[in-house]
């Protein structure tokens, strides 16, 4: 069983089987943890956001339509981020305000990073996504494009544009 895909196993588990869920639970809570402490550089609230994750992927489980479970599953992670910052702030912020928040608090601890992070922290929070979930998280273009509401062709210009831009910063900051 363990040597079935994420989307065979995610179907049983849509199909009320939760026990196979501590499969996909063990192949990926470090990426989701990655991804969300890479995005909010909390530690505790990037576990307490996996935890809510993994929770809201029990709760709508039958709303997974045999896609891509890596897509499916860091769109859960994405939106839950933003939704923590909405509640947070009180009112209804959109991605761009979750960003801009996000990289406040990444540019208050810019002396505890390497040379990489402190790169990676000058991108556009957009920019920065798109790079930790393509690059560091290893999502291919077509599920970076689900997640994101693009094409994969845009998302690829846009990655090689990033990339080009991170180089740059990378080579100047040494």
């Amino acid at each position: 069983m363990e040597n079935q895909s994420d989307e065979i196993l995610m179907q049983q588990v849509a199909q009320g089987n939760l026990d196979i869920l501590t499969i996909l639970f063990d192949r990926h809570h470090k990426h989701v943890y990655n991804f969300l402490y890479k995005m909010s550089r909390d530690k505790m609230l990037s576990e307490d956001l996996t935890q809510e994750v993994f929770l809201k992927l029990i709760r709508h489980r039958t709303t997974y339509k045999n896609g891509s479970f890596v897509s499916w599953l860091f769109t859960i992670a994405r939106n839950s981020l933003k939704t923590h910052f909405s509640r947070q702030h009180k009112h209804h912020a959109d991605i761009d305000e979750v960003h801009t928040h996000l990289a406040e608090n990444a540019n208050n601890a810019h002396e505890e990073y390497s040379h990489l992070q402190n790169a990676l922290n000058q991108l556009s929070p957009d920019e920065r996504e798109l790079i930790i979930l393509n690059r560091f998280q290893e999502i291919r273009y077509e599920e970076l494009a689900v997640i994101v509401g693009s094409t994969p062709g845009a998302v690829k210009t846009k990655v090689c544009r990033v990339l080009k831009k991170l180089k740059t910063i990378y080579l100047e900051s040494i």
